[in-house]
């Protein structure tokens, strides 16, 4: 089954923390701070990647972490930064929040980076905290954790003309004799289980994309058999070549399957029902039943569509018909790119705090609390007052009086419980 959604989880490394350390030199018995800050940790970057057309091998991973920054080491020596994890993704793919399903980014460019999670800044070493009261700090910062994402990729394919019809009407075969595709043709019902693309030579220095995308079924807008499959990437296409069989072989009526496949694409989307269609009758070198091409033939032309009557197989009307093609999407705007919806980066600042009371205690929690926590050092006393004053900094200290904490109020932030103090 071709995979067109895939929910994964990625991480981008954490910053490398920074270091305590103290110069010792020969003949400096009293060296001075001397650690150097942790390295950035990578970040995850998507790539639009031209050569890729699922989502499939997202089946078999779906973590992705980014690697951690290295500590800072003695001599004011910086960490190693964290490498970058790279994701290749198609052209076309819909980056959106897994619980929202917020679009983040459209990846709609070929070649395009997106960075979907930053990696976490290095802490810094004990040398940043040296003052000339405080000559000999025996403390410094913990690395900030990188970005966590829980993400849904959405491929929506990229191509200039799709092909709309029953499965088994001969699009594959029609793509595989105008480009150089080679799709997998036989003679059963959804041959094709994944969307093939070809690159159209129309002449005159005119090309396009076309693409055979899984045939459609009754019900398909409801999510019946490959349907909402077919429906997501054709929404892409500028222009639809709607194939039909007009042999009566296989005892269907042309008219009955146009109505049908043109209702399921309406009711998926008014805006793909109104994309331009060109019908193609096929099959025409196999006809069973004159009558029945006769009428398909009236009832299109009372609907004023254009209208070739082709044999995929032996070539007839083929090349006419993708000369009007390529004619038509000179006349029509290139494809709609998915703006990305308004996004708070507040949300991922990390730096939110909240103030509640439990059973009598002031419970302080968020990010902040949380990366504050993880850089201080509750055995030192210059430590203990640099923690006091980014309480203060933050507004914490505010927070809790204006919750009523008082003084002698006990207070917790996770593991530490503490008495308030004016």
């Amino acid at each position: 089954m071709f995979a067109d959604i895939a929910e994964i989880s990625i991480k981008a490394g954490n910053g490398g923390n920074g270091l305590v350390s103290f110069r010792r030199e020969k003949y400096v018995p009293n060296g001075g701070p001397d650690g150097g800050d942790g390295g950035k940790g990578g970040d995850v970057i998507f790539t639009a990647e031209p050569g890729l057309t699922t989502l499939a091998d997202f089946r078999y991973k779906k973590n992705f972490r980014a690697q951690n920054g290295g500590d800072g080491k003695a001599r004011n020596s910086y960490g190693s930064k964290g490498e970058d994890l790279r994701i290749p993704v198609p052209v076309g793919t819909i980056i959106k929040d897994k619980d929202t399903g917020r679009i983040i980014k459209d990846m709609s460019v070929p070649g395009e980076d997106f960075i979907a999670a930053r990696g976490g800044n290095g802490g810094w070493g004990n040398t940043h905290f040296a003052t000339p009261t405080r000559q000999a700090p025996k403390f410094a910062k913990n690395g900030i954790p990188g970005q966590e994402r829980e993400l849904t990729l959405e491929l929506k394919l990229i191509a200039d003309v799709g092909l709309a019809g029953f499965p088994n009407v001969g699009k594959s075969t029609l793509l595989s004799v105008v480009s150089d595709a080679r799709p997998k043709i036989a003679n059963y019902h959804f041959t094709t289980l994944e969307p093939n693309l070809g690159v159209v030579d129309a002449g005159e220095g005119h090309s396009f994309v076309l693409a055979d995308i899984p045939g459609l079924i009754e019900g398909a807008h409801e999510g019946i058999g490959l349907g909402h499959e077919f429906l997501r990437h054709i929404e892409r296409t500028r222009l639809i070549i709607h194939v039909v069989d007009v042999s009566g072989i296989e005892g269907r009526d042309p008219v009955e399957d146009f109505e049908k496949i043109n209702s399921e694409l309406a009711l998926y989307s008014e805006n793909l029902a109104a994309r331009p269609q060109i019908v193609a009758a096929n099959k025409t070198d196999i006809i069973t039943d004159p009558a029945l091409l006769e009428r398909f033939r009236a009832f299109i032309k009372e609907k004023e569509l254009p209208y070739f009557e082709i044999s995929a197989a032996s070539g007839k009307g083929v090349r006419e018909l993708i000369s009007y093609a390529a004619s038509m999407l000179d006349g029509l705007e290139p494809v709609a790119i998915y703006e990305p919806e308004v996004f708070d980066e507040a949300e991922d600042s990390g730096e939110d705090f909240t103030v509640g009371v439990q059973d009598g205690v002031y419970v302080v929690e968020g990010p902040y609390v949380e990366k504050l926590l993880r850089g201080v050092n509750f055995d030192d006393d210059e430590s203990m007052q640099y923690f006091q004053r980014a309480l203060r900094r933050k507004g914490i200290i505010d927070a809790l009086r204006e919750r009523g904490c008082g003084e002698g109020d006990p207070v917790r932030m996770y593991d530490l419980e503490f008495d308030f103090v004016e």
